[in-house]
């Protein structure tokens, strides 16, 4: 009875309070205005450090980040941003910039070792190397954001840039491709949208 208890205690995941439930999910927002409080360079590397750990298919791994200082950098980031996201990039106490890398193959032997054949497949078929990168770099990317708000701070990601000119200015081999920016910091004055609806489950979820 006593090892049965103990099997059925160990297949059971904690459960987040409401609290957490509603940090991540129900009362999550994007944040438009910060406040004037740094964000540190520790925090940051804190924020990757638990997204990195969230799973992707055949553990692929193919987002990296970005962290645009202060300064001639930011400045340079702010003139690919489109005109609406500009004064709030720059305002930003931190910003990150995700993006795909497109040899993420290379590491394959390294992150799926029982199957390291999976990185020459993906090196051969362009096609699938670009739907299964693009896929799991946009998952880690939600990942990211949720990292940010689990560690108590406000993000604010947007998809209002020229990714050529970004690409252009930061990654100019060419291997990595920028698909988000996201703004960090604590929330300021009057830093949310009112919410926008959300569609009734009714029309999302299906059952069969």
């Amino acid at each position: 009875m006593e090892d049965t208890m103990t099997e059925q205690l160990t297949r059971t995941l904690p459960l987040l309070d409401e609290a957490g439930r509603a940090t991540l999910f129900t009362a999550a927002r994007t944040a438009n205005r910060f406040a004037d409080i740094p964000v540190t360079d520790a925090e940051l590397r804190e924020i990757w450090e638990l997204a990195r750990w969230a799973p992707t298919g055949a553990n692929t791994q193919p987002l990296r980040v970005l962290y645009v200082g202060a300064g001639d950098a930011r400045r340079r980031l702010v003139e690919h941003m489109d005109e609406g996201n500009k004064a709030k990039t720059e305002a930003a106490p931190a910003v990150a910039v995700l993006a795909l890398d497109t040899h993420f193959h290379e590491h394959m032997s390294q992150l799926l070792p029982f199957r390291p054949e999976l990185g020459d497949v993906l090196g051969t078929n362009e096609e699938l190397r670009t739907s299964t990168g693009r896929f799991n770099a946009a998952l880690q990317a939600g990942y990211f954001i949720l990292a940010v708000r689990a560690l108590g701070l406000a993000a604010g990601p947007m998809g209002g840039f020229d990714a050529t000119g970004v690409d252009t200015e930061f990654f100019p081999d060419g291997r990595w491709q920028s698909i988000l920016v996201v703004n960090i910091g604590h929330p300021g004055e009057n830093p949310w949208f009112d919410r926008l609806p959300r569609l009734d489950p009714a029309d999302i979820v299906r059952w069969a």
